[in-house]
């Protein structure tokens, strides 16, 4: 099953602000790391699960348990309401990558979603979202958010060299004056004589 990003258009009407950003591995024989990306509006649990879960149930089975590194989300409720059942939440500190949540069902299995902090600009968190969802990936959700870090930092030099190059006029500022040559002359070469 896939579900596919909806990042903000240039004008967020079309999308209402509880409904989830979420990116979904296709289901298929290949195992991977992470099962989707999910990218939360705030790092406030409580109000950002609810949509997440009642959308997932459907596709998913009856979430029963979520868990939690609480490095990035600052509000982490013991449970949360979901189309009039709870859903307890726990969170490790030590046991669980601190980008990543895992949902329990009770009779299906579990899944673990890349959470994309909110703070991330939207290319980047395209990015996360495709490669969170890819059905062969290979990454731990830490080391996809390291990697976009790493990219748009690169994006961000190639940016700033650009401008350089722009303002200099598309060349390469002319270096200091080298030092004239030992033994060379400057002037016209001799020509042959007899002529």
């Amino acid at each position: 099953m896939t579900a596919t990003v909806s990042l903000p258009p240039a004008s967020e009407d079309r999308f209402t602000t509880s409904s989830p950003r979420l990116s979904l591995a296709p289901a298929g024989p290949a195992p991977a790391l992470l099962d989707g990306a999910w990218w939360p509006r705030s790092p406030d649990l409580a109000a950002e699960l609810p949509s997440l879960l009642a959308l997932l149930d459907p596709l998913w089975g009856r979430i029963t348990r979520v868990t939690v590194n609480p490095v990035h989300l600052h509000v982490i409720p013991r449970k949360v309401i979901v189309t009039g059942r709870v859903v307890k939440v726990g969170w490790f500190l030590a046991d669980q990558d601190p980008h990543e949540l895992l949902l329990v069902s009770y009779r299906v299995g579990r899944w673990n979603l890349l959470v994309i902090p909110p703070s991330t600009p939207a290319a980047s968190a395209a990015w996360l979202m495709a490669a969170g969802s890819d059905p062969l990936g290979t990454s731990t959700a830490s080391r996809l958010v390291a990697e976009a870090e790493n990219l748009r930092t690169a994006a961000k030099d190639d940016r700033a060299s650009e401008a350089v190059w722009n303002s200099e006029g598309g060349h390469v500022a002319d270096p200091a004056p080298r030092p004239p040559i030992p033994g060379a002359t400057a002037g016209v070469p001799n020509q042959a004589k007899g002529m």
